[in-house]
């Protein structure tokens, strides 16, 4: 038996005729790039996320870049970020000209520490930038607090935690203006790239909507010089129709990660992701660390099941990032993760006896 890690047949076979019945529409629509169709997911999007304004980009890494840019925030300034994230995060500040400064994980949660974010902030901080990793919800409660008391702005990167929540508040929902990814194996994703802004802040929603197309409101006529960053009205059309199965899929996300928590709950050489307190999560991965992880991963695919590492090494440790100056050990909670951390298959349409064969491999692997 072949297990993959990740499969969207069973969500695209669902939807296969309500996707081709808009494929003929967009096609006889002549209008590909921006327009009803995009405005019309935008509408939709901000009103799961519960925001004021979504403004469609073409992918997650340039809808942080707008973000930034909309803050003004550049050259000089310093943005808080993870050390333990996938490397779109740091991008999105240096694109901007701005230094990213990392802080430490909870070593339980793995999601940016609040109570070291203090020590980072320095004169030069503009921007505090969680990452809700692997779709669990940052707890925004503390971090929003610190932000304010220091007037810093927030920008959150959710990318992949549509639909989790910190005591009951929808991640996207916090930050003064944040950045999401629609990349296909998101819990929300396109057949192709996209992205969004959100925001709550009408100048923040107005400045997105202009830098996203070239810097114009109006037609050849450009106040400033922006990016070519529209969303795509088929990727639109798409993901309009599939928000509106969200929440079933994410709730079948969360019943496959509980029998994973069962199964393999005793496991000693396996540390199971834990949830922070009031932090929801919509399981975009379920991650393990494990000891002899590489042998571990090499042991499941020799049975036909599939793994992925997220993330084997981190940014700080990245060659694009040698500038910065920094060395092996400087932030030890990241690197031990990017060490151990091993991804298991999880998606909707999964059948749950899956889950009983790789916990039980896992299991044999220890023993």
């Amino acid at each position: 038996m072949q297990i993959a890690f990740f499969s969207s047949a069973s969500m695209h076979q669902s939807l296969k005729m309500e996707l081709a019945a808009f494929w003929q529409k967009f096609y006889d629509s002549n209008w590909y790039v921006l327009g009803p169709e995009v405005e019309a997911f935008e509408e939709a999007y901000a009103s799961f996320n519960q925001t004021r304004f979504c403004v469609g980009v073409a992918n997650g890494l340039d809808a942080l870049h707008i973000a930034l840019k909309a803050l003004h925030i550049g050259p000089g300034d310093e943005v808080i970020v993870p050390s333990n994230t996938y490397i779109a995060s740091w991008l999105g500040v240096s694109q901007v000209g701005a230094t990213p400064v990392p802080v430490e994980p909870n070593p339980s949660t793995w999601n940016i520490d609040p109570q070291r974010i203090a020590a980072a902030i320095t004169p030069r901080a503009r921007a505090i930038m969680p990452v809700h990793l692997y779709g669990q919800a940052c707890e925004m409660g503390p971090i929003m607090e610190l932000a304010t008391r220091h007037n810093l702005a927030v920008v959150e990167d959710n990318a992949q935690a549509h639909g989790a929540c910190w005591q009951g508040k929808l991640t996207g929902s916090f930050g003064h203006i944040n950045g999401v990814s629609f990349y296909p194996t998101k819990n929300l994703g396109a057949l192709g790239d996209a992205g969004a802004v959100t925001t709550n802040d009408p100048t923040l929603a107005d400045f997105a909507k202009m830098y996203r197309n070239y810097g114009s409101k109006q037609r050849y006529y450009n106040e400033m010089p922006g990016l070519n960053s529209r969303l795509d009205a088929l990727q639109a059309g798409i993901l309009r129709i599939k928000l509106t199965h969200l929440t079933s899929w994410n709730a079948e996300r969360e019943v496959l990660a509980k029998l994973y928590l069962e199964q393999l709950q005793g496991v000693a050489p396996l540390r199971l992701p834990a949830l922070g307190m009031d932090c929801s999560s919509v399981w975009h991965l379920f991650v393990v660390l494990a000891e002899r992880r590489d042998d571990l991963q090499a042991y499941l695919q020799e049975r036909g099941i599939g793994t992925l590492i997220h993330y084997p090494l981190p940014p700080h440790l990245q060659a694009a990032y040698t500038d910065l100056g920094y060395k092996k050990g400087q932030f030890p909670i990241a690197e031990s993760i990017a060490q151990q951390c091993l991804s298991l298959p999880l998606y909707p349409g999964m059948p749950v006896e899956h889950i009983e064969i790789i916990a039980a491999a896992i299991r044999g692997f220890y023993s």
